[in-house]
């Protein structure tokens, strides 16, 4: 008899494992790191990061706070990754820009203003193009007043899996890396038509894409 076994189930392992491993990572903060050491001072922040660097980035910012409001596909997959993030202090809200999008964005609007909580928006997810930034973060951020902070991560030794779409940067333990924080982007207070909405998107992008070693 077939004994069927749910992923999620190993999410407390899984999200013990990331812990232990980001430990080991010697991050190496470039810029004001005060801007996401915390979100006491109650200025809504939205972090931006590339899909592909989801993992050291996320390390980065669980030595740094873990008073994050995360997006998660609402896959099977997407419900391990929820679980694992709660296990890491992470809010999560399920939905991204292929479903349950705006839905989500709502949710973690609310969640921003009542648990005063940073949101974390991988702005080429779910499933890319790599590197082109969508326009969901633009829509969050002037909704719920915030800034958005570009966020980028360089591990000296890593593996790349240049076979997934992202070309996932897995850190090797022990490693060094840079961590990159950008300046805070003021998202326009102008109606997002898709006009604005394809010019502000594209400001975060090109910022995104220079924020890193010279």
């Amino acid at each position: 008899m077939k004994i069927p076994i749910d992923p999620a189930a190993f999410a407390p392992f899984i999200a013990w494992l990331f812990k232990l491993w980001g430990w080991t990572i010697r991050f190496e903060p470039v810029g004001n790191l005060d801007f996401i050491a915390s979100n006491k001072s109650g200025e809504a922040k939205v972090i931006a990061l590339w899909h592909g660097e989801i993992f050291p980035v996320t390390a980065f910012g669980h030595t740094a706070t873990s008073h994050l409001v995360t997006f998660v596909s609402q896959s099977k997959d997407g419900e391990v990754i929820a679980r694992v993030l709660e296990r890491l202090g992470h809010t999560t809200v399920r939905g991204s820009s292929t479903r349950g999008g705006v839905k989500a964005l709502l949710q973690a609007k609310r969640i921003m203003e009542q648990e005063n909580r940073m949101a974390v928006f991988t702005v080429d997810g779910p499933t890319g193009p790599r590197y082109k930034a969508k326009d969901g973060i633009i829509f969050l951020a002037q909704r719920a007043g915030a800034k958005i902070l570009p966020l980028r991560a360089y591990p000296v030794r890593r593996k790349i899996f240049t076979k997934s779409w992202d070309h996932f940067v897995l850190p090797f333990p022990f490693t060094r890396c840079p961590v990159y924080i950008g300046e805070p982007m003021t998202v326009t207070s102008e109606k997002l038509t898709r006009e604005v909405l394809e010019r502000e998107t594209a400001r975060l992008e090109s910022r995104m894409l220079a924020l890193g070693p010279k």
